[in-house]
């Protein structure tokens, strides 16, 4: 049998994803993909569910006079696209998002952008409330096609010890 993989039965196997607590060690490097290319689609559909009414990320007209010359992709869409990205190698055993910190965005996203991420293990300890999980922070950056950074950002997650995530049951 194949890492990632449990046997549920006689000749039956279910695909897991994430680390537990004690597959990570600081210093490693996962990286994350396949990578994602954003459409003009995505971006307007983005802005619409957020709300986002600055025009610099729909409105073709007003972002052609800008520095850019073209729509910019909203940054909480990167954002949220890079955390997307690592969740099924560093979260999906999480028990919950503690925290983001240190957001920066470094470079321009445009539709026709596609990104790639990578995930830093930056630090892990126990959980001193819960035997059962521990701390993990990672530090992701996100690049372009072209290798620019375009985001990186810290993340601290809680995430289940081995035998005790509800998946283990």
């Amino acid at each position: 049998m194949r890492p990632g993989v449990i046997e549920v039965g006689p000749q039956r196997y279910r695909e897991t994803f994430g680390r537990y607590y004690e597959d990570f060690t600081v210093g490693d490097v996962y990286e994350h993909r396949p990578g994602r290319t954003i459409t003009d689609a995505d971006n307007i559909w983005f802005t619409l569910l957020t709300m986002n009414t600055h025009p610099a990320h729909f409105d073709h007209e007003y972002a052609r006079k800008t520095e850019f010359g073209r729509p910019l992709v909203a940054s909480p869409l990167t954002l949220a696209i890079l955390v997307g990205m690592s969740v099924s190698d560093v979260s999906q055993k999480a028990v919950a998002n503690l925290g983001w910190k240190e957001i920066r965005l470094t470079a321009p996203v445009f539709a026709g952008d596609t990104l790639y991420a990578a995930s830093e293990v930056i630090e892990k300890r126990e959980s001193a409330s819960r035997p059962e999980q521990g701390i993990v922070t990672v530090k992701t950056v996100g690049t372009n096609q072209n290798g620019v950074v375009v985001c990186d950002f810290l993340r601290t997650m809680l995430i289940w010890k081995r035998g005790f995530g509800p998946a283990d049951s």
